[in-house]
């Protein structure tokens, strides 16, 4: 009896950590979708390593696996500035972790640090360089059924598990907590929707909390 005792808990011990591990496999498989749907707007960065994935409209994009040199980033977005300026924003009043430069505005951070090239040189095997890195950069959406990649600060970039079955294939996800204390009027910042978004606490229990999101369906652009 209780060498099977024994089996069991080492079965139990395995099972868990295969689930503990599902978001991270899976994230992967569902990144390599996006990229297979919209392959037009991925690609190399000019400069060294890494890969960008470009909104259709061009307003946004989300770059990983690219070192950044003097900003001790390899992974961030990049949103236009415009709308943001016409809605009263100072960019002179937004914190150092939100950059303003060239019509842009970045924030990003450093999820594999130090980390030389994936053998294979493609934007999914960059992916699978954070997931294995960095697994707690991985998170799962279930009110939107979206994995996401944290990018520090309430800032993510997320992409639906199953793009045929979702009208929001990616979703840019900004904290507007800065943008507001920086004087934009989060509601009128054009292409942007600032509204509540449900997710769970450190508990477990869902909550709402407020993001300004921009969401692209391939079948019908910006939403």
């Amino acid at each position: 009896m209780k060498k099977t005792l024994i089996l069991f808990a080492a079965s139990a011990a395995l099972f868990s950590c295969g689930r503990l591990d599902v978001v991270g496999k899976e994230s992967a498989a569902a990144f390599g979708r996006v990229l297979d749907g919209f392959a037009p707007y991925v690609t190399r960065m000019e400069a060294g390593p890494g890969w960008s994935l470009t909104a259709p409209d061009g307003s946004a994009r989300f770059v990983w696996g690219a070192p950044a040199q003097g900003s001790g980033l390899d992974a961030w977005l990049a949103v236009d500035a415009a709308p943001f300026l016409a809605a009263g924003l100072s960019p002179a009043l937004l914190p150092q972790a939100i950059r303003a430069q060239g019509g842009t505005l970045v924030v990003g951070t450093a999820l594999t640090p130090g980390a030389p090239a994936p053998a294979e040189d493609s934007p999914l095997a960059a992916f699978r360089q954070i997931v294995s890195l960095n697994r707690q950069a991985i998170g799962y959406h279930a009110a939107l059924d979206h994995y996401n990649v944290a990018l520090g600060g309430g800032f993510l970039f997320e992409w639906a598990r199953d793009p045929a079955a979702n009208d929001k294939d990616i979703v840019f996800v900004l904290a507007p907590e800065p943008f507001a204390a920086a004087g934009a009027d989060l509601a009128a910042i054009a292409g942007w929707t600032y509204a509540p978004v449900t997710v769970d606490d450190d508990a477990g229990r869902p909550v709402e909390v407020y993001k300004l999101l921009k969401p692209f369906d391939l079948a019908a652009g910006s939403e």
